[in-house]
């Protein structure tokens, strides 16, 4: 049986009671499993973080010796115990190490994904998806008018101009793919990084991700040989330069209001579309469909009497 309180919601993040823990937990908790490591999935001074490898180097790069008292960390689709709860990790296809959370509880599974995405993605393990009974998805995107293009065709937007591009991007998953696709589908092109992005490159290159072309930020360089360099930069720092002359503005997004007012758009995102979702929803397979990061209403609007939505 489905247990409608497995989940619930409060300020301290997403509590599962019959474990005894906290997903993503917002505040220090006792116990929080950890999906992946952007800044609005983890918090520090939590006492015991179960997550990836990966996942608990973005964290110590983040919060140090305060990130957690201890961590317990586990492969993709190696299962541990949380009470009586039996809970496994399996690849989401965000980030490096960002995972689904499979939890099986009295015969019955629930999979929380976290954020998540289906598109390939040379810098993370492609998302593993297995028949659950409940469905956890975030709905950032859960809109039928959101479908995000091809990303190669995209970046081949880039070749457009000999300009210096400033392009914007998150630090964390975001530049370390637009990395590799610049140097894939815009091999003319120089990429300079800003000195918040390198050390998130550097712990890639650890777990295997090397051989990309970048080098660190200098002004010298831009001055010398302005020509075919993208300057990646975190969204700060991006915000910052909104009088800049000289160059081309970019910001890589999913959402169309970070778009407005630079010279050009770029629309790649680390999260589902409404066509993903749904297509996560046949390979799940789920009986029920619970909602979480966004606006879930689309889901049950569209599967209204043939499956239970339920927004958390």
């Amino acid at each position: 049986m489905i247990l409608d309180d497995f989940l619930t919601v409060n300020s301290k993040g997403i509590y599962c009671a019959y474990g005894d823990f906290f997903i993503d937990a917002r505040e220090a908790v006792r116990v929080s499993v950890v999906s992946h490591g952007h800044g609005d999935h983890i918090t520090s001074g939590c006492f015991t973080v179960f997550c990836t490898a990966p996942t608990k180097s973005f964290m110590e790069l983040r919060y140090n010796k305060g990130a957690a008292r201890d961590f317990q960390v586990y492969d993709y689709g190696v299962p541990f115990t949380l009470g009586g709860v039996t809970v496994t990790f399996l690849s989401a296809g965000h980030i490096l190490g960002s995972s689904l959370i499979l939890m099986e509880f009295k015969g019955v599974r629930y999979l929380y994904t976290g954020d998540y995405k289906l598109q390939a993605d040379p810098t993370c393990t492609p998302i593993s998806l297995v028949k659950a009974d409940v469905l956890i998805t975030e709905s950032t995107f859960a809109n039928p008018i959101v479908k995000h293009p091809d990303p190669s065709v995209e970046l081949d937007k880039l070749n457009s101009t000999t300009y210096p591009i400033m392009l914007g991007a998150y630090a964390l998953g975001k530049a370390q793919r637009l990395t590799a696709m610049i140097n894939q589908y815009c091999p003319e092109k120089k990429v300079l990084l800003h000195h918040a992005v390198l050390p998130f490159h550097r712990i890639y290159e650890q777990y295997g991700y090397a051989g990309w072309h970048y080098i660190p930020y200098g002004r010298k360089i831009i001055k010398e040989q302005p020509e075919n360099i993208i300057y990646l930069v975190p969204p700060l720092t991006f915000n910052s330069y909104f009088r800049a002359k000289n160059l081309i503005k970019v910001f890589a997004s999913g959402w169309k209001y970070l778009q407005n007012r630079n010279d050009m758009e770029l629309f790649i995102s680390d999260h589902v579309d409404w066509g993903d979702i749904l297509k996560t929803i046949d390979v799940v397979d789920p009986r029920e469909i619970w909602t979480l990061h966004g606006d879930g209403s689309f889901l049950v609007d569209h599967y209204r009497g043939s499956r239970y939505v339920k927004i958390l």
